[in-house]
């Protein structure tokens, strides 16, 4: 049994009802379905979804990362993102990689076989549970996580995350963003984010800097991509 796996293995333990309620109503049939989870997890499903730009926005977030880092994923991401993250800190960098869900560690695991630095941990971010010890990361990374947590989850998420990383450290978020008024997407993703992300709304005009108390200590540095459909935020963390 590889690294990866071991560290999975136990989380089969954990009960079902560790799965937040938002999560299972909202999201069962996305994340807690093995059905779904093999149809959605493929690159060319996730390339379609972010409209032809995953690999730029995985590129970008991992461009932030530096060999021999020790890192925090704040949950699974569909697609290669993990296995991309971990190769460019290298085997001497660590990653963790923190899910609430054990069917989703479980389908991460054979993607990091093979790859020690990778651990992976079950817990539940919006409770701390990061599985990391408090200002021990050199830095984090939160890929499209955010907007499908409601706003009191999220406040939680973010203060999770924050905590972890070490003065001059970083935590790297991308998400989706209030896009511009011309965009010819404009009425698709309303219609996505009323459907199916019930909690987007509430993400893109977000002011991180008033999130929670603890985003006082950071600084935010932010761009957007794809005509403000997705955005990409810095916070580096001062004291």
């Amino acid at each position: 049994m590889t690294a990866a796996a071991q560290a999975t293995a136990p989380s089969r333990q954990m009960p079902l009802d560790g799965i937040p309620e938002y999560l299972s109503k909202t999201y069962s049939w996305a994340y807690l379905s093995r059905r779904t989870l093999r149809w959605l997890d493929r690159p060319s499903v996730v390339s379609a979804i972010l409209w032809g730009n995953a690999h730029r926005l995985m590129q970008s977030s991992v461009g932030h990362f530096s060999p021999g880092e020790r890192v925090l994923q704040a949950a699974c991401v569909y697609g290669y993102y993990t296995p991309l993250l971990a190769q460019r800190i290298g085997r001497h960098g660590q990653l963790t990689v923190t899910d609430v869900a054990a069917v989703q560690l479980e389908n991460l695991a054979p993607k990091v076989a093979g790859l020690p630095q990778v651990r992976l941990h079950r817990g539940d971010l919006s409770r701390g549970e990061t599985g990391v010890d408090g200002g021990s990361m050199d830095a984090v990374a939160c890929f499209f996580l955010l907007h499908e947590v409601p706003t009191d989850h999220r406040r939680r998420v973010v203060e999770s995350l924050l905590k972890v990383v070490r003065v001059g450290g970083r935590v790297v978020f991308t998400d989706y963003h209030r896009m511009a008024p011309w965009h010819p997407l404009r009425p698709i993703m309303a219609a996505v984010f009323r459907l199916l992300e019930p909690y987007a709304n509430s993400l893109l005009d977000q002011d991180f800097m008033s999130i929670c108390p603890l985003c006082r200590s950071f600084t935010f540095e932010k761009r957007t991509l794809f005509g403000g459909l997705y955005q990409e935020i810095v916070a580096t963390r001062l004291r």
